[in-house]
């Protein structure tokens, strides 16, 4: 004779076991539904959608001529080339001078750490608008640095509305998204490898290249992602520096959307951004990837 003594059979605890997480997951799953995956669709939609000159956006409607006009225009594919070009270049800036700081960083002791950190976070606690204005106001024709070059005798240089003034003030924005990933990957270092390795006769470019180096690259993968990504979709900076002529992607979609008022091909161009912007860092993610398990052997 079989007691029960209350417990719920095995099959409906092994049913429990695997519901509870997906019902504890409810809650993000509904928010990034909401806040992400809804507005995509709704954008891929719209960007099939036809537009009148008239009327604007047609709902209902259905054609491809967006795409084939931002695929088949040489002007497209210039700011296309123009803005991964500059977050390429960012990017790689951000490693060089990234990197090395947050070695630095490690390396230090209290209080000097935290101030250093406070240095590198800074930039983070003040609106990029503000930060855009700051750099408009070095680089502008009566500026700072003209006027450092103009006190030495030396003709001014235009800098403003230029490609080199978007580099430097994404330098200075997206510096600490590249420090942060590389300083926490630095924690799980053990230096007392590094002094080993020193102390049995490797140079310290040696220590670098064969121990530190692929102790960091997931900060310098994660980080260069990170980087890359806001760069390239990155609208103030480019809006603010760049002038009305010097277009990226995110101005033009800008433009489209609420100066054309053609937001059907703004939503085509937000689209393909998106998609070549996930072909390159994917494409960044794997190379980096076979590098650093060649590295580790």
């Amino acid at each position: 004779m079989q007691v029960n003594n209350g417990a719920a059979p095995p099959s409906r605890k092994s049913t429990l076991a695997f519901l509870l997480p997906w019902w504890m997951s409810a809650p993000a799953l509904l928010l990034c539904g909401v806040m992400l995956l809804v507005p995509l669709l709704l954008t891929v939609i719209l960007s099939f959608n036809t537009f009148d000159t008239d009327l604007g956006p047609q709902s209902g409607t259905f054609t491809l001529e967006h795409y084939v006009a931002v695929l088949t225009d040489l002007y497209y594919y210039a700011i296309f080339w123009r803005t991964f070009w500059i977050a390429g270049l960012v990017t790689l800036i951000c490693i060089v001078v990234g990197a090395p700081e947050a070695y630095i960083l490690n390396r230090m002791r209290k209080p000097w750490r935290s101030i250093m950190l406070l240095v590198v976070l800074a930039p983070l606690m003040i609106s990029v608008v503000v930060r855009a204005f700051g750099w408009s106001m070095l680089l502008g024709p009566e500026g700072l640095i003209n006027g450092v070059l103009a006190a030495f005798g030396w003709e001014p240089v235009k800098l403003l509305y230029t490609e080199a003034a978007i580099v430097i003030a994404l330098v200075h924005v997206m510096l600490p998204f590249m420090v942060i990933p590389v300083w926490t990957s630095l924690q799980k270092l053990d230096q007392g490898v590094a002094n080993a390795a020193l102390s049995l006769g490797a140079s310290p470019l040696t220590v670098v290249r064969r121990i530190i180096l692929p102790q960091v690259m997931p900060g310098i993968l994660s980080g260069s992602l990170i980087v890359f990504g806001l760069s390239a979709s990155s609208f103030a900076i480019p809006g603010l520096l760049g002038g009305r002529r010097l277009k990226m992607m995110a101005t033009l979609i800008y433009d489209e959307y609420l100066h054309e008022l053609n937001w059907p091909l703004g939503a085509t161009i937000a689209l393909l951004l998106l998609l070549a912007n996930l072909v390159v860092m994917l494409g960044w993610n794997r190379m980096l990837e076979r590098r650093y398990k060649k590295a580790l052997g």
